[in-house]
């Protein structure tokens, strides 16, 4: 089981989010709010025909889910491109950088016996060494394990890939070219810096958390999943960015690379669904920059 994805989705967790229909155009009565019961978007600009599309996932959810959405991946067939946050390349994924560390962590002072035996037994099948990772790495792979088992993101059958993975195994298939918006290296290195300085008590207390979520199968805590299988959320899209160094930062480095191939290519954009939130998100950055970014209604 690979781990990048596991941490990634700490991006969104950081921000308070986990974050990532049949088509038709709303009436302006439902562009004028903020509440878009989307994850899809159409992108078009009077300067180029080129037409693409901007999707936001959720790294917990998989196949199953995807393939629910026909208008979807319908646009993601005909685009040239898919564009996502960082690409799986073989001997640069987090579990290649991870296993090459030499430091180690102490798990005796983060986890008891019985649930660091519990952890350990749930990493049995990974190919990431548990010694190696952080804490907080371990947090974001519990988190993930609890929404995709627990909280059922996952369907019986579904393939151990994330949303993001699958989206890009679908392009693959179809011979569409697959960028990369940053690497993995850099991605860790966004953790590390979110998270400095965090006390250990409050690491302990956190996997304290989701350990016994886990081993009790408590779906107290899954709304999460169900507000985004239902798209039922609020853009705010008049609302600051609460997380600059995950959100401001990578979403302003980002459309920069966009806005070049926006205007040569038909893209398919798959990033985390609070990337496309927020005042600093991509929709209302793309707005301002003059491209019509227009919902497409899945449900």
């Amino acid at each position: 089981m690979k781990l990048i994805t596991y941490i990634i989705l700490l991006i969104i967790y950081c921000n308070h989010l986990a974050l990532g229909f049949n088509s038709f155009i709303p009436p302006v009565s439902i562009l004028q709010k903020d509440s878009i019961k989307t994850i899809l978007f159409e992108i078009k600009s009077q300067d180029t025909e080129h037409i693409s599309y901007l999707f936001g996932t959720h790294h917990a959810f998989g196949q199953t889910f995807f393939e629910s959405l026909n208008t979807a991946k319908q646009r993601l067939l005909k685009s040239d491109m898919l564009i996502v946050e960082s690409l799986n390349i073989p001997g640069q994924l987090a579990e290649d950088i991870i296993n090459q560390r030499t430091i180690e962590t102490n798990w005796l002072k983060y986890l008891s016996n019985d649930e660091y035996q519990f952890v350990e037994n749930i990493f049995s099948k990974s190919k990431v060494d548990l010694n190696k990772i952080t804490p907080t790495e371990l947090y974001v792979f519990l988190n993930r394990y609890y929404n995709e088992n627990v909280c059922q993101a996952k369907q019986s059958g579904d393939e151990q890939l994330s949303l993001d993975d699958y989206i890009g195994k679908v392009a693959s298939d179809n011979k569409l070219k697959l960028i990369g918006l940053e690497t993995v290296d850099e991605q860790l290195e966004i953790i590390r810096k979110d998270v400095e300085g965090m006390p250990r008590k409050v690491h302990k207390r956190r996997l304290e958390i989701i350990v016994q979520k886990i081993k009790s199968s408590n779906n107290d805590n899954c709304s999460e999943i169900a507000w985004y299988k239902n798209m039922d959320f609020d853009f705010n899209f008049d609302q600051p960015c609460q997380n600059t160094l995950v959100l401001t930062n990578r979403n302003n480095k980002w459309l920069k690379e966009l806005s070049n191939y926006l205007k040569t290519k038909n893209c398919f954009i798959a990033v985390g669904l609070s990337h496309l939130m927020f005042e600093c998100g991509l929709v209302n950055q793309l707005r301002e920059m003059g491209y019509a970014v227009t919902p497409i209604l899945l449900k």
